[in-house]
């Protein structure tokens, strides 16, 4: 079995178990093959923490819940030294960052130190607990979810922090024929029937492959430029139009042109193609970019959105 067929498995086993959120389950493969982080938006009960949790199951690897309260300690996440009154000596209890897949639930509700904490994490791969440094597993991602609807008692992420992200994804309900098919099998499982299980999980090294293959799939130098087009579009904005230089206060950072580079590849090696093309990377310039634009308060006071101002950008750069 190939790297893809294996990949392709998991997706259409994802699919099956989370239902009404193929682009949720989209991104979040793309982020293991790209190997970055996803910030999530969406009302409660949409799935998210079960689409993580099922594709923890799908995978070689495991998973850990963190519940973010404005109560919680950066030791809560990270772990910290323990005392051994027998050997006079402290020991590192390593905390829940130290599972492949993490989901941090509800991350603007923890105050600034937690935050910072897990910007290391996500950004360095490390963690620091007093002189000590300790790496964290190679296969890492983080999934930190929002609720766009209660914001009492939260704290906003940072730019800095946002900027970590590889993708912004937002979740909306499910239609009317999906929602049918939650009611079929949320019976299924209150019966404890058997649901279908995935023959294969996909083997770490499999993933590690998977990254190595999109990172060497061809990109033709046009698309490369195009990318690059797009992000200069963000922060010269006068230069492609009147309206983008009202709306846009500061453009992406450079770390956005990596990560649409990241996207677009993973995105044309899922759906099968040996190339990059410009539909690849407009397919994923939304979540990419869509976390990272600060607008101005015209905009704001316009009620333009980040998404709106993404197609004002695709509208204006031409496809090279």
């Amino acid at each position: 079995m190939t790297i893809k067929t294996s990949i392709q498995n998991l997706r259409q086993w994802l699919d099956s178990q989370i239902v009404g959120q193929p682009h949720l389950i989209d991104r979040l493969l793309i982020a293991l093959i790209a190997d970055g982080h996803l910030l999530v938006e969406g009302a409660p009960g949409l799935a998210k923490t079960k689409a993580i949790k099922t594709l923890a199951d799908g995978i070689e690897g495991d998973f850990h819940r963190v519940q973010f309260t404005p109560d919680l300690l950066p030791s809560d996440v990270t772990g910290t030294d323990i005392y051994r009154p027998e050997s006079g000596t402290f020991e590192f209890q390593s905390g829940p960052i130290f599972h492949n897949l993490v989901l941090a639930d509800e991350i603007n509700r923890a105050p600034a130190k937690v935050q910072s904490a897990l910007l290391e994490a996500m950004a360095e791969r490390q963690i620091s607990v007093g002189r000590s440094t300790y790496k964290l597993p190679e296969l890492f991602l983080v999934m930190a979810t929002q609720n766009p609807i209660e914001q009492e008692g939260t704290y906003p992420l940072p730019e800095a922090q946002l900027d970590r992200f590889l993708m912004h994804v937002k979740v909306d309900f499910p239609n009317a024929e999906a929602e049918r098919e939650i009611l079929r099998l949320s019976r299924a499982e209150s019966r404890h029937t058997e649901v279908a299980k995935l023959e294969h999980r996909v083997l770490q090294s499999e993933l590690f492959s998977a990254r190595a293959e999109a990172l060497d799939i061809h990109m033709a130098d046009a698309v490369e430029e195009y990318i690059v087009q797009l992000t200069q579009a963000t922060r010269q904005p006068e230069v492609y139009s009147a309206d983008l230089r009202r709306w846009l206060e500061f453009g992406v950072s450079p770390r956005a042109t990596i990560s649409l580079d990241r996207c677009s590849r993973a995105h044309a090696w899922m759906k099968g193609n040996d190339y990059v093309s410009p539909d690849d990377v407009r397919a994923v310039v939304h979540d990419v970019f869509r976390h990272r634009l600060i607008l101005t308060f015209e905009a704001e006071a316009q009620g333009q959105t980040a998404d709106k101002i993404i197609d004002e950008i695709l509208n204006c750069v031409p496809i090279a």
